[in-house]
């Protein structure tokens, strides 16, 4: 019997695995290149403007259709009255069908045609505008999920040294080193610890409730999770470089430049409108009343051009004139936006980095080694009840401010990438 209970433990094991496995309870655990993707295939306002690329570019084909032939059917000649005592109401009636046709000179189509290609590529890089603007709010959501998740494993890995201070606390009161009252006061702030705790797992919920909702996913949250390199990086390239780099890439600026093409077309096309355009009439009459007795079927044709003596499109040429010099200045406004951009957000990273170097390097380790040691002096004496706890306190400011500034880090490089227009830093 001893020897068959391990093979019926082994086989309700397997029979338990079969029927609920693990990875049905596992949290989603995505990187950034995950949710990056599933941000681009489900976010409803990206997919919205997207939209509206694809209604730019069926414009496109209306600005290309030519102008539609006319077809008239007139019909004259009928007698309606008796005339003489003769009544014959059909003996003279004839049917003229008329065809004609809008001939548009001046290139009017190709420039229409043109200046809808250039609407569509604007809406393009105002779509990639969007892109960049929502990336980066989904970006500082993905960092402030990882924040919040170091801060919670901080605040248990406090709470489970704190417990430790407690034990040692209890054990130098049972041996009368230490009074009632100072006990009480140990114990009574381990509530500061769970409070920790509990606001860091409402902070890293609201992370990722945010996160869920710019991915439009129904996930429960207590089964979605992220994971990513919660660090930073020493390296920095010359500000020149991200500078050209955003003049390069930046979508707005893109579009502004596009802007100032189309205008100029546009202002093409207006002084296009402005010239005359004939129009070709032909028409077949069967029965006519002219001049020549046999000519019973007779084909007529006409030219009709407006006299454009008034009206020049002068209103529309210079309004499209006035349109390119307001678009050459948004473009101008914009460039010098695209470099305040890269400029501020390149200080705030150097900033930061500057902060965390020296933390890094010694502040970190030395408030950990202040704690151990005072708290080592403190079980065996050697340390007041003051000194332990503020050297407990010096510790977690020390390492809640480490990752508070890994935190901003994080959220200036993305600030850094949102002013070049591309990743450039992760």
């Amino acid at each position: 019997m001893k020897r068959f209970f391990p093979s019926l433990l082994g086989l309700t094991a397997v029979v338990v695995l079969a029927l609920d496995p693990p990875c049905s309870t596992a949290q989603q655990s995505l990187t950034w290149e995950q949710v990056k993707a599933r941000f681009e295939a489900a976010n409803p306002t990206l997919k919205a403007d997207a939209l509206n690329v694809d209604e730019m570019r069926a414009q496109e084909i209306t600005a290309n259709l030519r102008p539609n032939p006319q077809f008239t059917l007139s019909q004259d000649g009928t007698q309606i009255a008796p005339s003489n005592g003769v009544w014959q109401p059909l003996v003279g009636t004839y049917v003229v069908p008329t065809l004609s046709y809008l001939h548009e000179r001046d290139h009017k189509r190709e420039l229409r045609t043109e200046s809808a290609k250039e609407g569509t590529q604007i809406a393009a890089s105002q779509h990639e505008d969007l892109k960049r603007t929502l990336e980066f709010t989904l970006r500082g959501a993905f960092v402030n999920t990882l924040q919040a998740k170091a801060i919670l494993e901080l605040a248990r890995a406090d709470l489970e040294y704190y417990d430790h201070i407690i034990q040692i606390s209890r054990d130098r009161f049972k041996d009368g080193d230490i009074a009632q009252i100072d006990l009480d006061r140990i114990e009574l702030l381990r509530v500061q610890y769970e409070t920790e705790i509990q606001s860091a797992i409402v902070n890293l919920r609201t992370a990722k409730i945010q996160l869920l909702q710019l991915l439009n996913d129904r996930t429960p949250v207590e089964k979605f999770d992220v994971d990513g390199p919660f660090d930073y990086s020493d390296a920095l390239k010359p500000l020149d470089d991200f500078r050209q780099t955003a003049l390069d890439a930046r979508p707005d600026l893109r579009a502004a430049l596009e802007t100032i093409q189309q205008s100029q077309t546009n202002h093409k096309l207006a002084i296009s409108n402005g010239s005359t355009d004939p129009t070709f009439s032909a028409w077949y009459t069967y029965n006519s009343s002219n001049n020549n007795p046999n000519g019973i079927q007779t084909l007529g044709a006409s030219v009709n051009i407006p006299l454009r003596i008034f009206d020049h499109n002068q209103g529309e040429k210079q309004r499209t004139l006035i349109d390119i010099d307001k678009s050459q200045q948004t473009s101008d406004a914009t460039r010098a936006q695209v470099f305040s951009d890269v400029d501020s957000a390149y200080a705030q990273v150097e900033s930061d980095l500057a902060l965390l170097r020296p933390y890094k390097a010694k502040y970190k380790d030395q408030a950990t080694r202040v704690r151990d040691t005072v708290t080592y002096a403190y079980q065996h004496g050697g340390a007041s009840l003051m000194d332990m706890l503020n050297a407990q306190s010096d510790y977690r400011t020390v390492q809640l401010a480490y990752l508070q500034l890994i935190g901003s880090y994080l959220n200036a490089a993305g600030q850094l990438n949102l002013a070049v227009g591309r990743e450039v830093m992760q």
